[in-house]
């Protein structure tokens, strides 16, 4: 299955107000990302602050699974989420 850009946009705001829901999940993206508050609402729109979303949920395998158990979504969901943004197609050097 496949995600469409709007459906992976969706997702990753999905994502967001789940990081929100809880101090330290929202505090590592801020930490790792270098977002602010105020940028992170300001840029919810930027496909790039997005794509960085769904990357960061992939990062962590244990929030990986938390996050799409709250969703009800299969755990690769996020890596079609991720493709389907600009700049997330995998890319192969061979």
């Amino acid at each position: 299955m496949t995600l469409s850009r709007d459906a992976a946009e969706a997702f990753a705001i999905q994502v967001v107000a789940w990081l929100a829901e809880d101090n330290a999940r929202i505090g590592s993206f801020l930490a790792w990302s270098g977002e602010s508050p105020d940028s992170l609402r300001a840029r919810l729109a930027d496909p790039g602050l997005l794509l960085a979303v769904i990357e960061f949920l992939m990062l962590d395998e244990a929030m990986l699974l938390d996050a799409c158990q709250a969703f009800d979504v299969s755990p690769e969901t996020p890596m079609q989420a991720r493709a389907a943004l600009p700049g997330g197609a995998d890319v192969h050097w061979t």
